[in-house]
């Protein structure tokens, strides 16, 4: 089983949205990361669409992408709006 989440994959991720490797407990770096993680049990079921443990923990990824995008939208709004243009997560807050 290949690691889909390696050193080397994360550190692109909180370079371009944290500012760097090391920040990685920021608003813009854990949504890019989430983002990430969607994206790829998004795959995963599209293949196994009965892998229910993988769709639950889906939902659940989602729910707290969706409480720091809330979070960010509050705290700054400029940063929100080039976040979700970047990563192309649609808009809810309209």
């Amino acid at each position: 089983m290949s690691e889909y989440l390696n050193k080397e994959k994360l550190e692109p991720i909180f370079i371009k949205y944290a500012g760097s490797a090391t920040n990685t407990g920021s608003t813009e770096g854990q949504i890019a990361l989430f983002t990430y993680r969607i994206a790829h049990m998004s795959n995963h079921l599209k293949a196994n669409h009965k892998d229910h443990a993988t769709r639950y923990s889906l939902i659940k990824l989602v729910g707290k992408r969706k409480k720091l995008l809330k979070y960010l939208y509050a705290k700054d709004i400029t940063r929100y709006r080039t976040l979700i243009s970047e990563l192309g997560i649609r808009d809810t807050h309209k």
